[in-house]
């Protein structure tokens, strides 16, 4: 087989190629505007390069080729590429933190005070980062602060104390009926 030298085709002479086909009219008049285009290409050379062009995109589509992970880079106007593009962006839920977290939490924030979470991170909360600390450290503050302390959920952040004995922070069931607390 003979291998003509304009079978071979250069990143520009490509470039060409697709801006002529976009432009191009359909029909005989369409190639001879696209091989007018693409210097050094005949008619005949734009057609049998259509032809390759066309088999490649039918082997993608069939799963012939497999595809690279460019899914994520896609930045498409269409709303399914919208969708698909934020389900790989979605961010991942973080772990919740155990009561012995918790506890060592405020270890560290009665020896090291309220903003070293670095030292907080380092030397207690070990599992946990310093933004970790520092986020845990905002809820629990602002769980402190909040209003309605007769009207919410229990949650970790109402543990104040690093006794395990400490009933102060004893919330009722979410129903609102009160039960005293359980005896130890």
């Amino acid at each position: 087989m003979k291998v003509r030298n304009s079978s071979l085709w250069s990143w520009e002479e490509d470039k060409a190629f697709e801006k002529a086909l976009v432009t191009a009219p359909a029909g005989l008049d369409g190639w001879e505007r696209v091989a007018a285009e693409v210097p050094g290409k005949t008619i005949e050379d734009v057609k049998c390069h259509f032809k390759l062009l066309m088999e490649d995109i039918q082997n993608i589509e069939s799963g012939l080729v497999p595809l690279p992970g460019y899914q994520e880079h896609l930045h498409d106007d269409s709303n399914e590429n919208k969708k698909e593009s934020k389900s790989l962006r979605e961010r991942r839920k973080g772990t919740p933190w155990t009561q012995d977290e918790h506890r060592l939490f405020l270890l560290g924030l009665d020896k090291f005070g309220k903003g070293d979470w670095r030292s907080i991170s380092r030397h207690f909360v070990v599992s946990r980062t310093p933004t970790q600390v520092a986020s845990h450290a905002q809820k629990y503050y602002n769980r402190l602060n909040s209003i309605n302390k007769d009207r919410r959920r229990s949650s970790i952040h109402d543990i104040t104390n690093v006794h395990t004995g400490d009933l102060s922070a004893y919330q009722g069931p979410i129903t609102g009926q009160w039960q005293p607390p359980r005896s130890l």
